[in-house]
């Protein structure tokens, strides 16, 4: 798996985030984390925020082992009801996450992984506490303290996601922050015009690659791991081509 390195320890630190909720970020990170297994690569998920999952019930962290195999997760704070970390945290009287504690569990996951996944909440720029400090805040800190880190944009493939991309790696470029590249989400067994069409806008949207696209349903597969390498890149551990796949879904 390519992409940058955390310096002296040789770990990849990708955090994942979407361009709305529902849009597959759990399955992609299963994904991304899947391919890696199966090179041999050390793998964490580290989950900063989970919302709307009660004590003691299995959170996403939980949902990509079981898909990927074995590998570590970690989540730091866990707000009962489904809403904006912020709001879930204030509503739930609990403290909220900042974004020291994000890099201390980051920069103890690379020390002994491969490559660390960081799992967002909804988008980019979802709040985190009362001021307004989001994932992008986060993923910043993590460079700020001398971690190279990139961004994976997990986007939908219809109608109205082209305006977000843009708008998301325009917010990563203001700060500073690497975009990977995109990666689709939820592919459907039946693409229509505007599906197809993007498959080459979504990368001038984001001025990044697109870095592979996941079947609609990918979590149900029977293989999921041989599914991860069908469906990503090799900038992501698979063999997916986007060219071969443009082409096959060209539109007329």
């Amino acid at each position: 798996m390519t992409g940058t390195t955390t310096e002296g320890t040789g770990a990849r630190v990708l955090f994942v985030t979407g361009t709305n909720t529902d849009v597959g970020k759990t399955v992609a990170t299963a994904a991304v984390a899947s391919a890696a297994l199966h090179s041999g690569r050390k793998v964490a998920v580290l989950k900063p925020g989970q919302t709307g999952v009660a004590p003691g019930e299995p959170g996403d962290a939980a949902e990509v082992a079981r898909l990927a195999g074995e590998l570590t997760i970690r989540e730091l704070v866990r707000y009962p009801e489904p809403l904006a970390p912020d709001t879930a945290a204030r509503r739930a009287g609990m403290p909220y996450l900042s974004p020291a504690e994000v890099v201390a569990e980051v920069a103890e996951l690379a020390a002994t992984h491969d490559l660390v996944l960081v799992e967002g909440a909804g988008g980019l720029l979802v709040r985190y506490d009362d001021e307004g400090r989001t994932l992008a805040d986060q993923a910043r800190a993590v460079l700020d303290a001398g971690l190279p880190a990139e961004v994976l944009l997990i986007a939908s493939a219809g109608l109205g996601t082209l305006n977000i991309v843009s708008l998301t790696a325009e917010a990563l470029s203001r700060r500073g922050l690497p975009l990977a590249g995109v990666l689709i989400g939820s592919w459907p067994t039946a693409p229509g015009l505007a599906e197809r069409c993007n498959l080459a806008d979504l990368p001038r949207s984001a001025g990044a690659p697109l870095l592979g696209a996941l079947p609609e349903r990918a979590g149900t597969a029977e293989d999921f791991a041989a599914l991860a390498l069908d469906s990503l890149a090799p900038g992501l551990g698979g063999h997916w081509d986007a060219e071969h796949f443009a082409r096959a879904h060209r539109a007329e």
